[in-house]
């Protein structure tokens, strides 16, 4: 059976509504108290089972891991479909970014959502929802976003961050003191998002069970610890993420084009190494289609999930998916639920092969991520 994401579940596109509900007063999934400032500081690849498993490294940030306090991702469990929902949050079927690569149809190819933009795509048409940015200063509240500079003008940054002043500190303890500083500025109340990508980093490089993933943990926990003291109560912070992680042995890796007939009739591979997304020649008849999605299906139902793309549509698996949207998901998709990666070794680089975190399916490791409450936010 396929998986169903349960509509009813927290997930990481209440995040930013609730936290403007916040600013008013109004009710809100997360039941957020009003505050005047409302930061959400997401740490990119700490997923809930990590936290846990290294809780002892991260004392501030493991008290508030509670029953209470892990929520759903989304899926696929991918940055930029991910840090997309939160922004909006909307599922991905509706804001369309689709995957960490996705379809651009109207120039036939596959695009890097995170670090391919260029001038065919428009990041204000591309990402197809309104912020919550831009719905924060329409009411007349602040909207800021604190990152690294490399990404201060990126296309993903115009296309899922519009509406916020993008506030550039190099480290996660500037960050983190940046944040702190913009509680204390004068003006109306507003949403601060603080954006940590070090730990994904890291985890993609050598693995999160590494000791150099548990050492910036503990620096992170730190900084957080100093920023949850200089709270007022009016202050609120949630501490959440974009996607959990799994470490992969290279000799998992699992080479699609090792049998050229599972890669007959196939013009496109997108998606993630952890959940393919594969689409087909456009001339394909019906039974063409079909076969190759039996020899898909013979071969990988042992390890992944594999789904047309009706059958994941029907499945939730984006969310309500909007027209113009279907297309850039694949004919098929392939989410792995066994510990492996999906790579393709004719356009496979060493570096991408060298990648130990992966993320990208269902499992819990991906899925589910914290939600830890501080300051004003900790009575609700």
């Amino acid at each position: 059976m396929l998986p169903a994401p349960k509509t009813d579940r927290i997930s990481l596109a209440d995040v930013l509504p609730s936290c403007l509900s916040a600013l008013d007063g109004s009710p809100n999934r997360l039941d957020l108290p009003r505050v005047s400032r409302a930061v959400v500081l997401l740490v990119d690849g700490l997923g809930a089972e990590q936290l846990k498993t290294r809780a002892g490294h991260a004392r501030t940030l493991a008290t508030a891991l509670d029953s209470r306090s892990v929520i759903d991702s989304g899926f696929p469990t991918t940055t930029a479909a991910a840090l997309s929902s939160l922004a909006t949050g909307l599922p991905p079927g509706q804001h369309g970014i689709v995957g960490y690569t996705a379809l651009d149809t109207v120039n036939d190819r596959v695009v890097n959502q995170l670090s391919g933009w260029d001038d065919l795509i428009d990041p204000a048409t591309w990402q197809l929802a309104p912020t919550i940015f831009e719905r924060a200063t329409a009411a007349g509240f602040r909207a800021a976003v604190i990152g690294p500079e490399r990404y201060r003008d990126s296309g993903f940054t115009a296309a899922a961050l519009r509406g916020a002043v993008y506030l550039p500190a190099r480290s996660v303890a500037d960050r983190l003191e940046r944040a702190s500083e913009w509680l204390r500025e004068p003006g109306e109340p507003g949403i601060l998002y603080v954006y940590v990508p070090e730990l994904d980093m890291i985890a993609h490089s050598v693995g999160w069970e590494s000791d150099d993933w548990v050492n910036r943990l503990e620096s992170l926990d730190g900084a957080v610890r100093t920023l949850v003291a200089a709270l007022r109560p009016s202050d609120g912070l949630l501490v959440t993420a974009d996607h959990g992680v799994l470490d992969v042995a290279q000799h998992s890796h699992v080479l699609i084009d090792q049998d050229p007939s599972m890669l007959e009739g196939i013009r496109h591979v997108a998606g993630d190494p952890r959940c393919l997304q594969l689409h087909f020649e456009p001339d394909l008849t019906a039974a063409q289609r079909e076969a190759l999605v039996a020899r898909w299906t013979d071969a990988e139902s042992s390890r992944a999930w594999v789904a047309t793309r009706s059958e994941a549509i029907n499945a939730n698996w984006f969310g309500p998916v909007l027209p113009e949207v279907e297309p850039r998901i694949g004919d098929l998709l392939i989410a792995a639920r066994k510990n492996i990666a999906y790579y393709d070794g004719r356009t496979a680089t060493n570096h991408g092969r060298a990648m130990v975190g992966q993320h990208g399916s269902f499992s819990p490791a991906e899925v589910r991520v914290p939600l830890l409450r501080f300051g004003g936010f900790s009575r609700s």
